[in-house]
């Protein structure tokens, strides 16, 4: 019968609910967890997830093959041959605990899209999906009654899209009144998609998009709007500045309405190479302009580009950017998560392996149906985050000191000497003495002479003046030995956002403050020259960091060309003067 009692966590009847789940495979049995779509991209990556769980693992989809082969890099699970046509049969055999569809693309399933959904009602068993399509998701609840009659639970969008984006969100609300949102997923280049996402991409792109707008319904065009935003969580080297475009996810349409508050919601994409998204975007635009069919036809032939043009960092990001207010006050705040190497594809996969885990401890999802917003905390994500190499903070808006604005809350955890030479006030003075060794060839005193660097020299006396202007910018008047070294900085802007935008002359260099052990390192990230923005890969690089010995305050510097090499390296101390 249905459970509408079950508002209240520690009525016995809810209680009774939560850990029916655990005692179907009490004393006996380990839960058994069907992957549908098991062996493709997110489904297999799901199954890694949970292959340390203790869970028996079937892995099913249309090819029998492929399940096998997967199964035997991955032992101790199990391949069956499964499609939707088929389900209901497999289920009433293998009779699974949970049912996880992985397969799609969702945008596509045609006349009966919740096939999978009603077999597992019909068999009483439990389901979730990594659905991204948006009408799927919105679809859900009208199996909610059933779902609670069955005594189990059906949520759907289990993934970073809506269920993170919502924790996170969700965190906001706590301490403002969030009125505006924007989020985004930067994959790695270097990240497997598989044909069903890229289908699904291009279900929507050039299509219409529903979303809201300061409160009110409307329409958008898939791929075709575009945003930039630089994911940078505070202390950590942030991505480049990403182009971000419009997807049709969940969140669209789940959140607002579960977030009243929020009058507009707007969620994009970050694909790299940006050259190919660039063409995606061109193909949707042509799409809506000339009225042509959906796009899924050139889903084989991006995969065979991506597969191609796969070049960068190996590095992903997403980050959240909310507008709203606080005790009358306006005020915006972001969160950003990095992610290294491998670890960036598992996030989509990591929230339903949280909820399979939450079943595991006995305490499964309340029954119904609905979306996956609400199943997790963003402090259920942290968990799963601190055991892979996954960085994310927050950062809002408003610091005055130029440093403490880029670091964001990583700053508190400088060394005393590192805060008290970055809050220099209206003007400050320091002064030391410095080691100073130049590059040996022409090109390197020549690149020396244009910029004023340093001589070389031993105990070379050194001071350092701040100037601090009205609208923040600092004012850097270095001295060794009497030759001035001048720069300015100040807060980067545009594709210099969450750096620090350093000047010399016609140069501006964007450079990443990144916290290590006790190390404040600072790496160039983008350069130009009268605005122009200049190759990455002829940037002056090296090893140059600030730290604190015995109390102290240490700099070095090491500033080197490429085919040119070292041009000048420069490493001391500094105190300040009375």
């Amino acid at each position: 019968m249905p459970l509408p009692e079950c508002q209240n966590a520690r009525m016995p009847e809810c209680q009774n609910a939560k850990v029916d789940l655990a005692s179907r495979n009490a004393n006996a049995k380990p839960m058994k967890v069907l992957i549908l779509g098991g062996y493709g991209t997110f489904g297999g990556r799901l199954a890694e997830l949970l292959a340390d769980g203790g869970l028996q693992i079937l892995i099913a989809g249309r090819d029998l093959a492929k399940a096998r082969a997967f199964c035997t890099a991955h032992p101790g699970m199990h391949p069956l041959q499964a499609d939707r046509a088929t389900i209901s049969q497999t289920l009433a055999t293998h009779r699974p605990n949970i049912l996880i569809d992985a397969s799609g693309p969702f945008q596509t399933y045609g006349a009966n899209p919740y096939g999978v959904v009603m077999a597992c009602l019909a068999q009483g068993t439990n389901y979730l999906d990594l659905a991204d399509g948006a009408d799927f998701v919105a679809g859900i609840g009208q199996f909610d009654a059933q779902a609670r009659e069955a005594k189990v639970f059906v949520l759907s969008g289990v993934s970073s899209f809506p269920v993170l984006t919502a924790a996170v969100l969700s965190e906001m609300a706590r301490t403002m009144t969030v009125t505006e949102a924007t989020g985004g997923i930067a994959p790695s280049p270097h990240a497997t998609v598989g044909p069903n996402v890229l289908r699904a991409i291009l279900s929507y792109a050039g299509a219409p998009v529903p979303v809201i707008r300061r409160g009110q319904p409307a329409l958008a065009t898939g791929l075709c709007e575009t945003r930039r935003f630089t994911i940078a969580p505070p202390g950590a080297l942030p991505l480049h500045n990403t182009l971000f475009s419009l997807v049709d996810v969940p969140d669209l349409r789940a959140i607002p309405a579960t977030m009243p508050t929020i009058q507009t919601l707007w969620i994009g994409a970050g694909p790299r190479p940006e050259v190919l998204h660039r063409v995606l975007i061109t193909l949707a635009r042509m799409r809506a302009l000339l009225r042509l069919p959906p796009l899924t036809g050139l889903a084989p032939v991006c995969q065979f580009m991506l597969a191609r043009l796969r070049h960068g960092e190996h590095r992903g990001g997403m980050f959240v950017e909310a507008q709203g207010e606080t005790n009358g006050h306006a005020i915006t705040r972001s969160w950003h998560m990095l992610a290294e190497g491998e670890d960036g594809p598992l996030i989509p996969s990591m929230a339903a392996e949280a909820v399979v885990r939450q079943c595991l401890a006995g305490a499964p999802p309340e029954p119904g149906a609905r979306s996956g917003i609400g199943a997790l905390t963003l402090a259920d994500f942290n968990k799963l985050f601190a055991r892979r190499t996954i960085t994310s903070g927050w950062r809002s808006q408003g610091e005055a000191a130029l440093y403490k604005q880029t670091l964001g809350s990583a700053f508190d955890t400088l060394p005393a000497s590192l805060q008290a030479l970055h809050l220099p006030g209206a003007r400050a003075t320091w002064s030391g003495r410095a080691t100073v060794r130049r590059g040996g060839s022409p090109l390197a005193a020549l690149v020396a002479a244009m910029f004023s660097f340093p001589k070389a020299g031993q105990d070379v006396p050194v001071t350092v003046t701040f100037h601090t202007a009205a609208n923040g910018t600092e004012i850097w008047a270095r001295t060794f030995a009497g030759r001035p070294l001048r720069s300015t900085q100040e807060a980067g802007k545009g594709r210099f956002r969450h750096l620090i935008t350093e000047r010399f002359g016609p140069f501006a260099f964007g450079l990443a403050l990144v916290i290590r052990s006790d190390h404040l390192h600072i790496i160039p990230r983008r350069w130009s020259f009268l605005g122009l923005p200049l190759p990455l890969a002829l940037m002056p690089a090296g090893n140059s960091y600030e730290t604190e010995i015995a109390g102290k305050f240490r700099f070095h510097v090491e500033i080197s060309l490429p085919l040119i090499g070292p041009v000048v390296t420069y490493e001391g101390w500094l105190e300040p003067e009375a």
